[in-house]
């Protein structure tokens, strides 16, 4: 029998609404290959794909529901599937700016997914300034789980720019089961694992319903008047629609470094105390209060190692889990905002089972794409109404990666609205660089460009604070090399 949809799989699709689409995506910047003349087009796209794909078979399968919903649906082979559906082609009239790739972003991640097909799609955009090109991957959350299921963007890229050869590629679909073959497995399921099928089952009739039990309901009230409250402090929290906005903010790793060591702490808890700067000055600009006890509520999914007798979660050899910081905003000192952040997150790493960023940039192929996505999936079960913000933050690798021999030089990560949040922050270091991917609501942020530029300033502002130590570290090589040389 085919795999049956988790129920954590299932409440993904569930979830999905007009207003919160429930995908996470992808905007990779690229020049064209540095050998041969014959660049990179769609049909370069289609045949990389159609060579990576198997090592995806889930990027071929749909959903297929049970007759009857008595239990979760079930992953198919789509007897249809067509390549050219998931794998699209658009231009910008040349020489095509950022600004307008940007648009272009947004509205793509406004669209839903169509559940008759393979929950994925790439755009490959053409006509960017410099003869660059864009590729924009989108995939649903219940797809990939980092177990049975990489994200496709962590197979396509290589590490050199030639590519590596890849398994002669046989897949035939397999016939989808018929309905008494689907409710036959449902019988075979509730033998095996009947808490499981049980589960799924008032989850489905659930759904067919709208029926929820006194607890769920309490806590609706509950959570709905903790949120309003909260929503009344902070113009994070909004009415979502079903439009986007989307911009990017490029900075150098090398500053986040030089302020971890004249401050301490991460280079996570820089980024983190950058986003904290960025909220104050942008909530200035709206003219907002950000007193002393002002802070907003982020949820900040990081990876764990699981404990040695068990084994690993995902595929990727650890497992992803929710993490809340609380981000002081209304801190007037970029250094104290770091330190408090730092404070808060030592929790975690005193565990013993954080994850060093080296051993994620050590996974095999581009694993930002999947961890995003993992963090997505943590984010959208753990969020809470009193939860502002949601913020991932992904090491990759710091040398170049290449799809058929073309260079990338950039990757922004598209994270998800959650219900009722008017923006999400996505970062990937790659390759020298830290790249900011702003997903937010297009109705509730139309200043989104001043938040943007509200990142690279806070991190300017930290990073002014580091000169004095730079300097006196400066004179203290000279008076060794004077000693030395005396």
């Amino acid at each position: 029998m085919p795999d049956r949809l988790t129920s954590l799989d299932l409440t993904f699709l569930k979830a999905e609404s007009p207003a919160t689409p429930m995908h996470v995506g992808t905007v990779d910047i690229f020049e064209p290959p540095v050998h041969g003349d014959e660049g990179f087009d769609y049909e370069s796209l289609v045949a990389l794909i159609r060579d990576r794909i198997t090592f995806v078979p889930k990027y071929r399968q749909r959903v297929q529901q049970v007759p009857g919903r008595f239990a979760g649906p079930v992953w198919v082979d789509d007897e249809e599937f067509d390549i050219t559906f998931h794998v699209r082609r658009s231009a910008l009239p040349r020489p095509g700016t950022h600004a307008q790739l940007l648009e272009l972003v947004a509205r793509i991640m406004s669209r839903r997914l169509d559940r008759a097909r393979p929950l994925w799609e790439m755009y490959l955009v053409e006509g960017l300034q410099g003869d660059r090109f864009a590729i924009i991957a989108k995939s649903h959350q219940a797809l990939v789980d980092g177990n049975s299921t990489v994200d496709i963007g962590q197979v396509v890229l290589d590490s050199t720019a030639h590519p590596k050869d890849t398994p002669t590629d046989t897949w035939q679909p397999e016939h989808p089961p018929s309905a008494l073959e689907l409710l036959a497995g449902v019988f075979s399921d509730a033998t095996k694992h009947p808490s499981a099928v049980l589960e799924l089952a008032r989850a489905e009739m659930a759904s067919l319903t709208g029926s929820t039990s006194v607890r769920e309901v309490l806590g609706g009230v509950v959570g709905s008047l903790v949120a309003q409250r909260h929503a009344q402090e902070s113009s994070l929290h909004v009415k979502t629609s079903g439009q986007r906005r989307f911009t990017t903010v490029q900075t150098d790793l090398e500053d986040y470094r030089t302020i971890r060591a004249a401050h301490g702490g991460t280079v996570n808890d820089v980024v983190l105390a950058v986003v904290a700067g960025a909220f104050r000055a942008w909530m200035m600009t709206r003219g907002e209060g950000v007193g002393p006890t002002r802070s907003v509520r982020a949820v900040v999914p990081v990876s764990i190692r699981d404990d040695e007798d068990e084994e690993p979660t995902t595929s990727l050899g650890s497992r992803v889990i929710a993490s809340s910081v609380n981000l002081p905003v209304g801190e007037n000192s970029p250094v104290m905002r770091l330190h408090q952040i730092s404070y808060q997150t030592k929790v975690h790493k005193d565990t013993g089972r954080a994850v060093s960023a080296r051993s994620l940039v050590g996974i095999a192929g581009f694993a930002p794409t999947t961890l995003h996505a993992l963090a997505a999936r943590v984010a959208t079960t753990t969020v809470r109404p009193i939860d502002d913000v949601v913020i991932t933050n992904v090491p990759g690798p710091q040398f170049p990666l290449y799809a058929q021999g073309a260079p990338m030089l950039a990757s922004y990560p598209v994270v998800p609205l959650m219900p009722g949040q008017g923006l999400s922050v996505g970062v990937t270091s790659y390759d020298g660089k830290v790249y900011y991917g702003l997903n937010a609501d297009r109705t509730a942020m139309p200043d989104l460009a001043v938040f943007a530029q509200c990142v690279t300033d806070a991190l300017d502002e930290l990073l002014e604070t580091t000169r004095g130590s730079r300097n006196r570290a400066s004179r203290g090589r000279k008076k060794q090399t004077k000693k030395a040389g005396s």
